[in-house]
Order: structure tokens, then C-alpha cells, then sequence
């Protein structure tokens, strides 16, 4: 029982970057005759930039540039804004805290491409935190599958079973509790309401709200 490993999504969870991607996304895609809103953006929120293209391609086909080079203009774009105007999320510091305190192996486990992650972490100092960073670029089906969350406890030498997820995307709630995973998550204002986060064993409205005894309340039922 307990747990043997924590992992993080980033986007959006550890990085106040959701408006980011919107704001990319909006100007690169819609520039292509996407009629793209901050709406129908969060849509697709959680999946690999690439099925993101691909999915606006499937359905306003455009002239041009390949989903997959859009999918690298925009993460260019994403990188730029994040270092221009990027910040943490409220209690990401704090919650990386109460994991390391209790002795837990930390990873990030990302939709976004390595060259991001990598970004963010230093940019925000946070890289020395992490055993291990994981990006779905590496797996053949981004979030709401399980598998950069399988992964990246296989790589932790973790059980799934003892891994605590923190999450903020509903796919990402649905692919750490098809990876049997306890998935702590917090969404962003105004999308608690969404069906996804019902699977999650608890729901805070903001890292700052997690607490040693709500952790180790958790940690008493891992592994059951």
C-alpha cells in the first residue's frame, strides 16, 4: 500500500499555459481558415499538437502546410509566448513539495513534445525536481490512452496501481484511470462540470488546496 511514484501533466497543471495554446492555436490554425474559438480549443485540450492538427485538417482541409508542420509552427509559437509572458500555476511549487517530502520518485508525463517540456521546466526551475520527463511524442496514441502515464511508471519501476496522477485536462483523467492510477485533478475554472473529472479520486479547485493528510488519505487506498 502507499505510493511509489507521482506523476505530472504540465500543461496546464504546473503551467498556466492552456491561454497560450489557445492563443497559438487561434492564430496558426485559424489563419488556415479554421474558424477556431478559445471554445471549441479546449475541445481538443490534452492531445498530442500533432492529433490536434490532424483533427482540424479531417475537418476544414486546407491548402499548404501538412498538419505536421503546422503542429511544429505551433509549438514554436507556444514556446515563444510561455517565455515571454508564461507563468506557473498557483501551488505547483507547493504541491512538488509535499510529493518530494514523502520520499516519492517525481516524473512529468506530457502531451506536449520534448523540446517544450524542456523549455518550461528550466525556464521555471523546475527540472531538478523530476527523476523523469516523458512526452506522448513517444508513444503511437497521445491522452485520454494510458500509455505516456504506463510509461512513465514502467520507467519509475512503479506499479500503476501505486502511481498518483495530478491532472487538470479531462483526457488526462481518463487516461490515468485507464492506467489504474489515483488521479488527483484540478480543472480549469469553469470546467469542473465535465463528466471526466467525476473519475477522479479527488478534485481541488487549485494546488494550493492539497494538503499532507488529503495525500496520505490517498496513499492509505493506493494499491488496493
Amino acid at each position: 500500500m502507499g505510493f511509489s511514484a507521482s506523476i505530472f501533466d504540465m500543461d496546464g497543471l504546473l503551467i498556466d499555459s492552456e491561454i497560450l495554446w489557445h492563443e497559438a492555436e487561434i492564430e496558426i490554425i485559424g489563419d488556415l481558415g479554421v474558424p477556431l474559438s478559445r471554445d471549441r480549443c479546449r475541445g481538443t485540450k490534452g492531445m498530442f499538437v500533432g492529433e490536434v492538427t490532424a483533427y482540424w485538417w479531417a475537418r476544414y482541409p486546407w491548402a499548404g502546410p501538412t498538419p505536421a508542420e503546422v503542429a511544429v509552427t505551433i509549438v514554436d509559437r507556444v514556446i515563444a509566448l510561455l517565455l515571454s509572458k508564461g507563468e506557473l500555476k498557483p501551488g505547483a511549487e507547493h504541491a512538488i513539495a509535499l510529493c518530494a517530502a514523502r520520499g516519492l520518485p517525481l516524473a512529468v508525463a506530457s502531451s506536449s513534445q520534448y523540446r517544450l517540456i524542456d523549455t518550461a521546466l528550466a525556464h521555471f526551475g523546475l527540472r531538478q525536481h523530476f527523476a523523469l520527463v516523458h512526452s506522448a511524442e513517444d508513444e503511437e496514441w497521445g491522452k485520454p490512452h494510458p500509455a505516456v502515464f504506463l510509461t512513465a511508471a514502467a520507467k519509475l519501476g512503479a506499479a500503476p496501481r501505486r502511481c498518483l496522477v495530478w491532472e487538470d485536462a479531462p483526457a488526462g483523467v481518463l487516461a490515468a484511470k485507464a492506467a489504474s492510477m489515483t488521479c488527483i485533478a484540478v480543472p480549469e475554472p469553469g470546467e469542473a462540470h465535465q463528466p471526466a473529472f467525476g473519475l477522479a479520486d479527488l478534485v481541488l479547485g487549485s494546488l494550493l488546496d492539497i494538503d499532507g493528510p488529503q495525500l496520505d488519505a490517498l496513499a492509505q487506498t493506493a494499491g488496493k
